[in-house]
């Protein structure tokens, strides 16, 4: 694949989302022709439970290939049909065993982190569904040793998130005690819908304050950079383009130019309804990053 020139930052990590079609190894040449230096994939179809063996050829090319174009950290998304705070044991088992999975392929491919929704609570206490998925996460990876290290990620706020709250994720990790968790990855559409205004200094300043009081700020290794279709507070997970939904291209200004973001690896995760999105999304970023500094917390007003 041709290779276009981008107006990347040389000094941040910026990637996206990026289709494993065709064989996952393909997914390193789909990044590299964006200009990412860093990227996120399923390793396998997210909709489905069953597991196969990612090929041979497919686990060599995948790792020649970023090592050649420089792209780091790889990140891997688990499956959406993950729920370890499931009430169904059925669905728990489920859940357990495609999370080792998951981890198996990362270290397989080299990928540095494995991203994780820790799983919804239905209609059950949301402390009581943490603590399911706090057993779950140590039955599944408690006691193996991985390469790569889980993220928690942040979710919308939505009936029966266990974890909308730098407090609520906080409190997972220190239950696990365990090493294979290695932080938290902070989805900016999710936080909008939670009630974080990522518009204003002060929603940005509660936010990332919440991260250094709950798990340290060094703890903060991946960003989801989307945008929200909905208003601030709303619970509801629904992704738009970069500047077209309620953060907005001021938003987005205002949360890039905190200066302990900017060495904060960056995904966007932003709809993909025709070819050139991901393309126009990146370069949206790229200008934004252009004008900010990140020389204070939030040196820019939107």
């Amino acid at each position: 694949m041709k290779r276009r020139t981008k107006r990347r930052p040389p000094d941040i990590r910026i990637g996206v989302h990026t289709s494993i079609a065709g064989g996952i190894s393909n997914a390193v040449e789909r990044a590299y022709a964006l200009g990412c230096n860093s990227m996120q994939i399923f390793s396998h179809n997210p909709r489905q439970w069953a597991q196969s063996r990612i090929p041979v050829n497919e686990v060599e090319r995948f790792i020649q290939l970023r090592s050649e174009y420089g792209i780091s950290p790889v990140f891997i998304h688990t499956s959406y049909l993950i729920n370890l705070a499931a009430g169904s044991d059925e669905i728990l088992k489920k859940s357990i065993e495609l999370l080792s999975y998951e981890m198996d392929n990362a270290d397989r491919l080299g990928a540095e982190y494995v991203v994780l929704h820790a799983g919804s609570a239905g209609g059950d206490n949301e402390r009581d569904a943490r603590m399911r998925a706090v057993r779950a996460i140590r039955k599944s990876i408690g006691s193996v040793r991985c390469r790569a290290r889980l993220l928690l990620e942040n979710t919308a706020g939505e009936r029966g998130d266990i974890t909308s709250s730098m407090q609520a994720i906080a409190e997972i990790i220190d239950q696990c005690r365990t090493g294979n968790i290695g932080g938290i990855c902070v989805d900016t559409c999710h936080a909008f819908a939670a009630g974080y205004d990522l518009r204003e200094k002060k929603g940005v300043e509660r936010l990332l304050g919440e991260i250094d009081n709950c798990t340290g700020i060094d703890k903060l290794k991946l960003i989801h950079l989307n945008d929200a279709k909905k208003p601030v507070g709303s619970g509801v997970d629904r992704h738009e383009q970069i500047g077209n939904g309620f953060i907005g291209i001021g938003g987005f200004r205002t949360f890039l130019s905190d200066k302990r973001v900017r060495s904060v690896p960056m995904i966007l995760e932003t709809p993909k309804e025709n070819e050139d999105d991901d393309k126009k999304n990146l370069e949206k970023v790229f200008g934004i990053l252009s004008k900010t500094d990140g020389s204070s917390p939030t040196s820019r007003s939107p």
